[in-house]
């Protein structure tokens, strides 16, 4: 019995390949195929880890920054700030622009009351400016546009890095910082400009497997609960976002999946509850970059 397959021969009458050779190719085929997707998976896993990390490091930069200058980045006064040699914020100085009270807030006469501590300008900016001068953190956050939030001059797309650090886990990914309720946070969301009001232009480019995997790693793995929580808004941080009802994919009640408030979190919007999971279950929802990520200061 001939062991070449028949017909497969070359314009010279060369025999074509054995069954035995075709196997092999296609054992070789099923291997780079196999370690490619193996790869793709060590490459998600360990960009999630080095988001944890990053998130960390913010934590201890933080904690190092306290007890050397007796505040927290962003929130030292600005006459403490000139005798260590930090940056002055005396452009706008007011509540929200170095008025020491542990607090992360935007400018404006009373951000605690306002809840401007969930928009762009003066102390969520100076944060950065601060760790950066102090050599505690990666990047060089110089231009510090200390009026945001009460009559400065808008932060445009090409601007952004100058302002908020890129967040390990990549795809456009920011980290911005923010006060709500009497809690400092950080939260990974995109971030495309800061208005002269300090709206942000927010985008979630974060998928509810992503979201999970980090929560489930840092604190308990629900999207409402605990130290780590999932967010979603356009324009201020720390907006918690709406549940999905629309099980098989959505949005509202069928349709292709789209890029929308309820694809972060599943289950009923009309009885959200702490149990409610991150949108895990639904393999097109999984993978949506649907989420934002706030993680609550240590």
């Amino acid at each position: 019995m001939h062991k070449e397959i028949q017909g497969l021969k070359g314009p010279h009458g060369q025999q074509g390949f054995t069954l035995v050779e075709l196997s092999i190719v296609l054992v070789i085929i099923g291997l780079i195929v196999g370690g490619v997707l193996v790869g793709q998976d060590m490459i998600k896993a360990a960009e999630l880890r080095s988001t944890i990390s990053q998130i960390e490091k913010y934590n201890t930069a933080v904690n190092t920054f306290r007890d050397k200058y007796r505040y927290i980045p962003g929130d030292i006064n600005q006459t403490h700030a000139v005798n260590v040699g930090l940056y002055n914020r005396t452009a706008n100085v007011n509540a929200g622009n170095g008025d020491g009270n542990g607090l992360l807030e935007s400018c404006g006469a009373n951000p605690t009351t306002a809840g401007l501590g969930t928009l762009g300008g003066c102390e969520t900016l100076l944060f950065w400016r601060d760790l950066s001068d102090a050599r505690m953190t990666e990047g060089n956050f110089q231009n510090i546009l200390v009026t945001s939030g009460s009559g400065g001059t808008a932060i445009a797309i090409a601007a952004i890095p100058n302002f908020f650090p890129e967040a390990k886990l990549g795809r456009g990914n920011r980290i911005a910082v923010m006060s709500n309720g009497g809690t400092n946070f950080y939260q990974i969301s995109g971030v495309s400009a800061v208005s002269n009001a300090g709206a942000y232009t927010l985008t979630p480019n974060m998928s509810p497997f992503e979201a999970f995997n980090i929560d489930s790693k840092v604190d308990d793995g629900l999207p409402l609960t605990g130290v780590a929580r999932a967010a979603y808004s356009t324009t201020v941080l720390n907006a918690v976002p709406a549940v999905n009802t629309n099980i098989p994919p959505g949005p509202n009640n069928g349709g292709t999946p789209g890029n929308t408030v309820s694809d972060c979190i599943n289950g009923d919007a009309n009885t959200a509850t702490s149990t409610d999971p991150y949108h895990t279950a639904v393999d097109a929802h999984a993978n949506l970059p649907a989420c934002q990520l706030r993680f609550r200061f240590n």
